[in-house]
């Protein structure tokens, strides 16, 4: 079947399993998962953003600390201010995602000692915020391209606050609408061999 008899679902699935292959058996939710730039300007009801974020609540975290926060850009007016200091490379495409989201953690604990796992857990959070995203049939793109004191200051997040990325989310749109600087570049990317990312027993010194 050539691509011009597909339906957009299922263009899309086609070019997943173009450049996606799983080493062992995987849902395919995890294949079909990728971070696309595109997005058309339909917007995210609260009851599907809500949905999202309490993916991502449920997520695991040490002693249940759930450090992570989201500060959520859903109007024009909270999405001019995030596109503030995220970098003008960024600007190019995020500018048409209907709702940004600043992902933050607490970096201490309810006595003030450090929470070690803050940016572990609360990148738990995220990869399940992804996930439900893209089960709801939106797309998610993370960016860490943006100014961090500048975002701090901006929306008032406490020092103790860590940031980030800010989640770009919204429904895919046609890589045709992107600057031409991203359009070749809107394609799933795959992954190296998981052999090489399994170490057994204990890292070997290299010869």
């Amino acid at each position: 079947m050539s691509n011009q008899t597909l339906n957009p679902a299922e263009q899309l699935y086609s070019e997943v399993e173009a450049h996606r292959k799983a080493d062992y058996p995987v849902a395919p939710l995890f294949l079909n998962r990728w971070s696309p730039r595109s997005y058309t300007e339909s917007q995210v009801t609260d009851e599907v953003l809500n949905t999202v974020l309490e993916a991502a609540r449920w997520a695991p975290s040490s002693s249940n600390l759930q450090p992570w926060r989201f500060v959520v850009a859903k109007t024009e007016e909270q999405r001019q201010a995030f596109h503030a200091f995220i970098r003008p490379n960024n600007r190019l495409w995020v500018e048409k995602a209907p709702v940004l989201i600043l992902l933050a953690s607490h970096r201490v604990n309810a006595n003030g000692d450090p929470n070690g796992a803050h940016a572990f857990d609360t990148g738990a959070a995220w990869g399940l915020l992804a996930l439900q995203a893209k089960l709801l049939g939106l797309s998610t793109r993370a960016i860490g391209g943006f100014d961090k004191e500048e975002a701090r200051l901006s929306l008032h997040v406490p020092d103790e606050f860590e940031l980030h990325a800010v989640i770009a989310l919204g429904y895919q749109g046609d890589a045709e609408t992107l600057h031409e600087s991203f359009r070749d570049r809107e394609t799933p990317n795959g992954r190296r061999p998981l052999q090489e990312s399994i170490i057994e027993g204990r890292w070997e010194a290299s010869e």
